[in-house]
């Protein structure tokens, strides 16, 4: 048996270092990966108080394959995301819509006890995504889900590059939807509470920044077409609907359990949509690591060792606020 060291949630709020046996024969197209680096994202942090083994955004090397594995070999860097498994056979799955499959299996569920805040994990090939050449295992980390979110939105909902992109918000997810949407070809329009992060969005790849606190109205030289909701809060969406085009899309990106509250005439009005978007499917998910391998769109990370301490310590800074943009935790 192969003892892994985990890390996992508990009653008590904190992280938690254990250790489970995983199979030495794996069966189907499982895959044994040694964990090179874990995102942290803000999704773990709903899960820190159930004992399940944290973490969803794992890259890494195959050590072991089971009988039906075809395409992956030993040494070959992966990644794996949010979701862990489907049934296969329903109608999202056949289409490419497998993360909305009434039988899918998902980081937090109780058909899903693997994480990547581990040592090692064992994931379906089926569900596993190939590392690009020149990407390194620290920069692929937060891709496997802040990533493959915002990217799914600009793919599956056919945006167009004459399009202007709203992003509200520029931390862990705002700050690679920038990249992606600058690369490709849309105008982006970054909405933050202060002027702090205006340097760094327009670095990253924005065109207009609009500092939102303090503020009755906006102003934009360009309606916005798409508007990615990255922030946790709720906007304030007084200010907001105005600068939105007619027939624009509103993605609300972030994970809260409460409700979302918008006022209801602006959007028959001006035939605005609120689209619901979980993270990418599959395919969309290789596509993005693709698209950011050859555009060199990296996100910018904090590093801790994916150590006891080092976890709390992240897991702290990333509840209290204080991480700059994306916590990646490295494999001793």
């Amino acid at each position: 048996m192969v003892q892994a060291t985990v890390f996992k949630g508990s009653k008590a709020n904190i992280a938690v270092k254990d250790t489970v046996e995983l199979p030495d024969t794996l069966t189907g197209d499982k895959v044994l990966v040694k964990i090179t680096y874990s995102g942290l994202c803000g999704t773990d942090l709903h899960y820190t108080n159930q004992d399940i083994i944290l973490g969803h955004e794992g890259v890494g090397v195959v050590e072991s394959l089971g009988p039906d594995a075809k395409w992956l070999k030993k040494g070959d860097r992966v990644g794996f995301g949010y979701e862990h498994d489907s049934c296969g056979h329903c109608h999202e799955c056949l289409t490419g819509h497998e993360t909305y499959c009434p039988e899918r299996a998902t980081y937090g569920g109780d058909r899903v006890d693997q994480g990547s805040l581990a040592s090692h994990a064992v994931v379906r090939e089926a569900f596993l995504h190939p590392i690009p050449e020149g990407m390194t295992d620290e920069e692929a980390a937060p891709l496997q889900c802040a990533g493959a979110t915002v990217f799914a939105v600009l793919q599956e909902y056919d945006t167009q590059p004459t399009e202007t992109i709203g992003i509200m918000g520029l931390g862990g997810l705002g700050h690679l939807a920038i990249q992606f949407a600058a690369k490709m070809g849309n105008r982006v329009v970054v909405l933050s509470g202060s002027e702090r992060k205006r340097e760094e969005a327009m670095r990253l790849g924005a065109h207009e920044f609009i500092a939102t606190k303090g503020k009755t109205e906006l102003k934009t030289e360009h309606p916005i077409n798409r508007l990615l909701v990255t922030t946790s809060a709720q906007p304030n969406w007084h200010q907001l609907l105005p600068i939105l085009a007619p027939g624009a899309s509103i993605y609300p990106l972030s994970v809260a359990f409460g409700n979302l509250e918008i006022p209801y005439l602006p959007l028959v009005f001006n035939g605005i949509a609120v689209q619901g978007s979980l993270v990418a499917s599959r395919n969309i998910h290789r596509e993005m690591l693709a698209f950011a391998a050859l555009h060199k769109i990296k996100p910018i990370n904090e590093v801790f060792p994916l150590t006891e301490e080092g976890v709390k310590e992240a897991i702290a800074k990333l509840e209290r606020g204080d991480v700059h943009l994306r916590a990646v935790l490295k494999a001793p």
